[in-house]
C-alpha cells in the first residue's frame, strides 16, 4: 500500500508538471488572443455589429410569423425569411457603405475640431476599416440572399398555387426555374449585379490592390453601375404581403371552399368548425411591398454623387509643378503651386496626370504645406510600382543625380498635374496631445514631415509640449530624405532653451554604409542612431515613467506589423500613461 501510494503521488507529481507547463504555454496566447479581441472590436464596431444583427433577427421573424406573410411563407418556406433578412442587412450596409468615402465631407467634419470630440475623429480615421467591413457584409449577405432567392423560384414554381394566383411569380406549375429567373426584372438584373459584386470583390484583394492598382481602380468604379442596378432590381414586385389581414385571418374558415375536416386545396390548411374558429369575410388581397432600398439608399447615393461633382470641380484646375528633387532610396520631391489652396499639417492629397491614366488617382501625404510666406506645397513618392515610375520618368527626364531646383521662368514643361484635396487624417491629431509618439516605417514618414516642418516654423503655437520621433528604415541614406528638416529643428530647439521638446531616435536595420551619415552637418542624428530594431517595451515604459498620469497620441504610419505591435502595446499599462493609438491610412 505505501509503494503504491508513494507511486500515485509521483505520478500526480508528474501530471502537474505537465499542466503547468501547459499552462505557461497558453498564457501568453490566451493574452495575445485577448489583445488581438480588444483591438478589432471598438465600440462603434459593435454598435455596426449589433445592428445588422438585430435588423436580420426582426426581419426574419416578420415574415417568418407575421400574419400578412402567411400565405407567402407556406409556399415559399425558409427562403422567403432568409431572403428579406439578408436583404434588410444588405439594405443598411449598401447606406453606410458610401458614407465613409465622402472624403470631403470627413475632412470638413475633423476640421471642426472645437465641436468634433476626439474620439469621435479617431472613429472617423478608421472609415477604411468600416468601408471595408460594411463590403465584407454585402458580399457575405448577397450570397445569403442568391441562395434563398434560387430556392424561392424553385419553390415558385414547384408550389404554385391555383387559389391565390396573385402570389404565383411563375405562370404554371413546374415552369423551368431558369426562365423565371432570366426573364424577370429581378432575376436579370440579379444576375448582373452578382457578375458587378464578383468583379469588384475580386479586384479589391490585397495582392490584386499592390501588384494592379488600376484593375482595382477600374472596377470598383463600377459601383455606380451597381446602385443603378439595385435600384431596378427591387421595382419587380415579386414578393406580395395580404393587405386585408383583418377580414381575412390567416388560414380562417372558407364556407364556400372548405369543410369541417376538410383540407384545403394547394397548400392552405383547413380550420376545425367550433365555437372558435374564425370565419373568412372576404377573399385575400395581396400587394407587392414597396421598394425599402430606396428609401435607404437614395439619400447617402446622392450626398456621395454631390460629394464628387464638388472634388470634380474643385481638383479640375491643373496645379503648377515649381520644382523636383531626386532623393536617394528611388524618392521624389515634388513642388506644386495652386492658387486658394489651404492645408493643414498631416493632410493628404489624391494626385492625377494624364499623361500616365486618365482616370487613375493614387493618395500622397503633404510633406509641406502651404503657409503665408510660402504658397507651394510638397509631396515625397516612393518609386514602386508602373504608375509612379511613368510619372516619375515625366519629371525627370534626365536620369542626373542631385537637386533640380529651377526659377519659374527657367523651369521646363512638366506633365499636367490635377490635385484633389487636402483630406484628414490621424496625423492632424499630433498637436492636440501634450505628449505625442510618431512612429515612422521607411516612406512612412511622410505623414510627421510636414508636422516637423509647423514645428519648425513655430512650435510654440500649439497645445504639443513634447514629441517623441521615432524611425525606422533598412536602408542608412533614407535617413537623408529629411535630415535637413530635422538638424534645423533639433537646432532651433537648442537654442531656445527646449531641448527636452524633441526626442528623435532613429533605427536602421543594414549596418553597410554607417560611415556615410557621419559629416559634421548631421552629427546629432549620429548621436540619435542606433543599429537594429526598437525595444518597444522598454520603449514604452521608458515614456510612461517620463509622463505619469497624462493622456499621450501615439501616432504609428508604416508596415501592418508595426501598427500590430504598436497597438497591443498601447493597450497595456505603463507606468500610469494612458496611450491612445492612431493608425495612418489614406489608401
Amino acid at each position: 500500500m505505501m509503494e503504491r501510494s508513494a507511486k500515485t503521488e509521483g505520478q500526480e507529481h508528474v501530471v502537474r508538471h505537465k499542466l503547468h507547463r501547459v499552462q505557461s504555454k497558453l498564457e501568453p496566447l490566451v493574452s495575445d488572443l485577448l489583445g488581438q479581441v480588444e483591438i478589432l472590436l471598438s465600440s462603434s464596431q459593435v454598435l455596426w455589429l449589433s445592428t445588422n444583427i438585430a435588423l436580420f433577427w426582426k426581419t426574419f421573424v416578420s415574415y417568418c410569423s407575421g400574419p400578412q406573410h402567411y400565405y407567402l411563407h407556406k409556399m415559399l418556406g425558409l427562403g422567403l425569411c432568409m431572403s428579406r433578412a439578408s436583404a434588410a442587412v444588405l439594405n443598411l450596409n449598401c447606406c453606410l457603405v458610401l458614407l465613409p468615402v465622402c472624403r470631403s465631407l470627413l475632412a470638413g467634419l475633423r476640421g471642426f475640431q472645437k465641436v468634433t470630440s476626439r474620439k469621435a475623429r479617431r472613429i472617423l480615421d478608421k472609415r477604411k476599416t468600416f468601408h471595408m467591413a460594411c463590403g465584407i457584409a454585402i458580399g457575405l449577405f448577397s450570397v445569403i440572399h442568391v441562395s434563398a432567392h434560387l430556392a424561392n423560384v424553385y419553390s415558385f414554381s414547384a408550389w404554385y398555387s391555383d387559389e391565390f394566383p396573385a402570389l404565383n411569380l411563375a405562370r404554371h406549375r413546374g415552369e423551368d426555374p431558369r426562365i423565371i429567373m432570366f426573364t424577370t426584372v429581378p432575376g436579370a438584373t440579379g444576375v448582373l449585379l452578382v457578375l458587378v459584386l464578383f468583379l469588384m470583390f475580386t479586384a479589391s484583394s490585397y495582392s490584386m490592390r499592390v501588384s494592379h492598382y488600376d484593375i482595382f481602380w477600374y472596377t470598383h468604379n463600377l459601383s455606380i453601375v451597381f446602385y443603378v442596378l439595385l435600384l431596378v432590381h427591387v421595382i419587380g414586385g415579386v414578393l406580395k404581403y395580404q393587405t386585408n389581414v383583418e377580414h381575412h385571418p390567416p388560414d380562417c374558415f372558407r364556407p364556400n371552399r372548405t369543410a369541417p375536416g376538410g383540407q384545403n386545396s394547394g397548400f392552405v390548411n383547413s380550420s376545425q368548425v367550433d365555437g372558435l374558429s374564425k370565419v373568412c369575410r372576404e377573399e385575400p388581397q395581396f400587394q407587392a411591398h414597396f421598394p425599402e432600398t430606396w428609401l435607404w439608399v437614395s439619400g447617402p447615393l446622392c450626398l456621395y454623387c454631390a460629394e464628387r461633382l464638388y472634388r470634380y470641380m474643385r481638383g479640375c484646375r491643373p496645379v503648377t509643378v515649381a520644382s523636383v528633387v531626386r532623393h536617394p532610396c528611388r524618392v521624389v520631391e515634388v513642388h506644386m503651386q495652386k492658387s486658394g489652396f489651404r492645408a493643414r499639417p498631416g493632410q493628404y492629397i489624391v494626385l492625377n496626370c494624364p499623361h500616365v491614366s486618365s482616370f487613375e488617382s493614387h493618395p500622397f501625404t503633404l510633406t509641406t504645406c502651404p503657409t503665408e510666406r510660402n504658397a507651394t506645397f510638397g509631396i515625397h513618392l516612393r518609386v514602386l510600382g508602373d504608375w509612379t515610375e511613368r510619372f516619375t520618368d515625366l519629371l525627370l527626364a534626365e536620369p542626373e543625380v542631385g537637386a533640380e531646383i529651377l526659377p519659374v521662368a527657367l523651369q521646363r514643361r512638366y506633365p499636367r498635374v490635377y490635385v484633389d484635396g487636402p483630406f484628414g487624417s490621424p496625423s492632424e491629431d499630433v498637436f492636440n496631445y501634450e505628449v505625442s509618439v510618431c512612429v515612422a516605417g521607411g516612406i512612412g514618414v511622410t505623414p510627421f514631415a510636414s508636422v516637423l516642418q509647423a514645428l519648425l516654423d513655430d512650435w510654440q503655437h500649439h497645445k504639443l509640449r513634447r514629441l517623441y520621433f521615432i524611425w525606422v528604415c533598412r536602408e542608412l541614406q533614407s535617413f537623408r530624405w529629411f535630415a535637413e528638416l530635422l538638424c534645423s529643428l533639433h537646432q532651433k530647439l537648442w537654442q531656445e532653451n527646449r531641448p527636452d521638446y524633441l526626442n528623435i531616435r532613429l533605427y536602421v536595420s543594414k549596418e553597410r554604409g554607417l560611415q556615410s551619415l557621419s559629416e559634421g552637418r548631421y552629427q546629432v542624428l549620429s548621436a540619435r542612431l542606433l543599429i537594429g530594431r526598437p525595444r518597444w517595451e522598454m520603449l514604452f515604459e521608458e515614456i510612461g515613467r517620463a509622463n505619469k498620469q497624462k493622456r499621450v497620441g501615439v501616432f504609428c504610419s508604416g508596415p501592418k506589423g508595426l501598427s500590430t505591435t504598436l497597438h497591443k502595446m498601447c493597450n497595456s499599462n505603463h507606468f500610469g500613461a494612458t496611450f491612445e493609438y492612431n493608425k495612418e491610412s489614406f489608401s
